[in-house]
């Protein structure tokens, strides 16, 4: 085959100023129309596409070559630019003004017959999508998410470099650290019997960079972990890892803002105003999550009801537990006693054991709660004919966990949730430590690198653990926790006082975290910092709800790659080498 000729222009950028030129392009054949004495050709790459013509005014050849085409051949053509009469302007395609009058078609490579049709709607499942990724990349919509993640990276680097961060990389390969999920591991051959961790994050590292001196350290950076999966959630990721020291947290949300504000307003033209900030307990109150959707309203009441005489309800406030109603505005249309009693099957996958319910009529409530309208309209507000109040009462955490997925499980149903917006809110002050009843020990709730609040820190390895909050915040949007950080302990003394809390031993911590220990002891000034999402970010910019979309090559939420057929099983010769052995047969 010949070479090919020299591209002279996109499919994608060719107009009406560019009439009488004669061009090459190159591309996937998008669609073919032969109309006996004339034939279309709609040429495609990644900037666009643009119509072909073969008819009386082509190559004597073109027409003969073009009959060969088919769709996804790669086809060279040569022609010159013609503008399309009014009447003929496509207005569907950004080259819709413009034809190409062929003098010369060339099939570049041709194709096996196709798994599946490549349109801009996705017609096949995402299993066969997902093993046929590099067609399924074809398609407008993940080639625009790509576009739209590249110009989110680069507005993050331009934004950063200007304000004074240098981006430093941080090691791949390094030992397990226990930081809430499992590591994946990766056995050494030349150190028998010993493993590399992949990072789930680089958070030790970007703090020994402070200690060096790097006061303003970004990176853009792959991390791992060995988790169950979720729409939102892939084993291998992307965040924006941020550092600063001499800081504080309004420092780090005022940077972390501007960030995100430069993002939204560079890559979609979206200008986001004030991010208002609530602490943890306002937002498991009013929302049952600690990452609110503030899009819409149904906010949660706690309500004192311990002399119920729904004994599932006193019972629970004599337990310890707690209830709380939420008010569904119009609720009473449209929803059947099969949709409530599909919302109890719903809150009983957290684990609250049922709802009570009562629907606002103009003569009463009707349902379980009207027994008791009298006391919960002196404890609800604004409940108004035709709206429907539902109750969960239990152990706190049931009744969060099972109202707040609830509240947005409902919002979805209704469509109450405003499409094209943007709520974010800032949740601070979050519990340091969570009591893990099965092995009755305290855990960090975000990592045990993460400062106490100063007045707090004296309640360290007291009856006092739980109620130590931590110098720690969440930026969430529209549901979604996008971004999260605290002040670190900078303290030798600090730190020995929080690992013994967590039940470690100053061997094991010595032996886990010895470097970070012995680095504080050098001068490590006050630092703090946050991981940003940086594929929950480019969903949101795509709007998209599928983290698949905005990564190039995905993995299933079996943690599978179907089209390289990873994980896979290797040579044992290659085990040998690692003095590794297959367990499962």
């Amino acid at each position: 085959m010949d070479s090919i000729a020299q591209r002279t222009h996109t499919c994608g950028e060719l107009r009406p100023e560019h009439a009488g030129q004669t061009v090459t392009i190159q591309g996937w054949v998008d669609s073919v129309r032969d109309k006996g004495g004339v034939m279309f050709l709609i040429l495609r790459d990644r900037y666009g596409r643009v119509q072909v013509t073969l008819d009386e005014r082509c190559g004597p050849n073109a027409w003969t070559d073009a009959k060969a085409a088919r769709l996804e051949y790669v086809l060279e053509v040569q022609g010159k630019i013609h503008t399309r009469e009014d009447h003929a302007v496509n207005a569907k395609m950004e080259t819709g003004a413009i034809e190409i009058i062929a003098d010369r078609v060339r099939v570049l490579t041709t194709t096996k017959p196709l798994p599946f049709t490549i349109t801009d709607e996705a017609k096949a499942s995402e299993e066969v999508r997902l093993k046929y990724r590099y067609l399924d990349l074809r398609r407008g919509p993940l080639q625009d998410a790509l576009k739209t993640r590249h110009k989110a990276a680069l507005a993050v680097r331009n934004h950063m470099d200007a304000n004074g961060f240098l981006e430093i990389e941080t090691p791949i390969l390094n030992r397990s650290t226990p930081e809430g999920a499992r590591d994946y591991l990766v056995p050494s051959r030349v150190h028998a019997g010993h493993w590399y961790a992949l990072p789930q994050s680089p958070q030790i590292f970007k703090q020994l960079l402070m200690v060096s001196g790097m006061d303003r350290y970004f990176q853009i950076v792959k991390c791992f972990r060995d988790e169950d999966l979720r729409a939102d959630r892939q084993p291998e990721f992307t965040q924006i890892d941020v550092e600063m020291s001499f800081c504080t947290r309004e420092s780090i949300t005022t940077m972390a803002n501007d960030l995100t504000r430069h993002v939204w307003s560079t890559v979609i033209g979206h200008e986001i105003g004030e991010i208002p900030t609530i602490t943890y307990h306002e937002a498991m109150e009013r929302f049952g999550r600690d990452a609110p959707d503030i899009r819409f309203a149904m906010e949660h009441t706690t309500v004192d009801w311990a002399s119920s005489e729904f004994r599932v309800v006193s019972g629970a406030a004599e337990a310890g537990g707690i209830v709380k109603a939420m008010v569904v505005k119009g609720g009473v249309e449209g929803t059947s006693r099969k949709v409530i009693d599909g919302w109890t099957e719903f809150v009983k996958r957290y684990r609250l054991g049922g709802l009570l319910w009562g629907k606002v009529n103009a003569d009463g409530w009707t349902g379980p709660l009207s027994k008791v309208e009298a006391e919960l309209r002196a404890q609800i507000p604004d409940v108004e004919v035709g709206d429907l109040v539902l109750v969960g009462a239990g152990p706190a955490a049931h009744v969060h966990a099972g109202l707040g997925k609830l509240r947005e499980h409902i919002a979805r149903q209704r469509d109450i949730i405003p499409n094209g917006t943007f709520s974010f809110v800032w949740v601070v002050d979050f519990p340091a430590f969570d009591h893990d009843e099965e092995n009755d020990r305290w855990v960090a709730m975000h990592h045990p690198f993460t400062k106490p609040l100063d007045e707090h820190i004296g309640w360290l390895g007291t009856d006092k653990m739980g109620d130590i909050l931590s110098d720690a915040y969440d930026l969430v949007c529209n549901g979604s926790e996008i971004g999260g950080g605290s002040i670190r302990i900078h303290e030798a003394d600090v730190q020995a006082k929080v690992f013994t809390a967590l039940g470690l031993s100053d061997e094991e911590a010595q032996d886990k975290f010895g470097f970070l220990m012995n680095a504080l002891q050098y001068g490590a000034p006050p630092h703090g910092g946050l991981a940003m999402g940086f594929d929950r970010w480019c969903m949101l910019l795509c709007g998209t709800e599928n983290i698949r979309d905005v990564i190039a090559f995905p993995k299933t939420t079996t943690a599978q790659d179907l089209m390289a057929g990873a994980p896979n099983r290797v040579d044992p010769a290659q085990l040998d080498e690692l003095y590794v052995k297959n367990t499962d047969g």
